[in-house]
């Protein structure tokens, strides 16, 4: 995809970017992903923000950039190469708190305060413990899903995981839903009770 429209790249971005192709890291977010949560993240100032699916640390880096000095970011991945290189860039930043744990086990056990966005990169978040994780954001909060398009990566079957989530989304009462035919197929929905 070409991605010469888009300005004010990360400035880690290309050398994360470069890990990803040296490891042969092949599920990394899209750039527009990026953009959009960027967005988003700048849009809650002193806010709490909440990654599910570290990765290489892609969408971090996005999601970072719309930090403002107040807010804080957790990020989870069950892959400890992955949060090893993502510690790497970002470990030094004290607003963020990179997390090795399986993400069920994570949304089970956080009893923290609720979060003003959700960005749901792994199946933790998304097609599994999503009453719990949904129970983590605030009102007036974002939840953020993508890769709701077929993607050439989708295992076998995957299609009606992908329509059961939409079903169990669009039936609850308590968000507001846009689907975008855009980037991977994006979900942005708003907690509203």
């Amino acid at each position: 995809m070409d991605h010469s429209n888009v300005q004010d790249f990360p400035k880690v971005y290309n050398a994360i970017q470069n890990k990803s192709d040296e490891i042969g890291f092949t599920m990394p977010s899209d750039v527009y992903v990026g953009t959009l949560l960027k967005t988003l993240v700048s849009s809650k100032p002193k806010g709490r923000f909440l990654e599910l699916g570290t990765g290489i640390g892609l969408s971090l880096s996005w999601m970072i950039d719309g930090l403002d000095a107040k807010s804080k970011l957790i990020t989870v991945d069950n892959d400890a190469e992955l949060i090893e290189i993502a510690a790497s860039f970002f470990g030094a930043d004290e607003r963020v708190e990179i997390v090795c744990k399986d993400g069920a086990e994570w949304i089970n056990n956080y009893d923290g305060e609720k979060f003003d966005l959700i960005f749901a990169d792994a199946w933790p978040g998304k097609y599994g413990q999503l009453e719990e994780t949904l129970a983590l954001l605030k009102v007036g909060g974002f939840y953020v899903i993508d890769d709701m398009l077929a993607q050439p990566n989708w295992p076998q079957g995957h299609e009606k995981n992908v329509a059961d989530l939409m079903e169990f989304l669009e039936n609850r009462e308590d968000l507001n839903l846009t689907k975008m035919n855009w980037s991977t197929g994006i979900v942005l929905a708003a907690k509203v009770a």
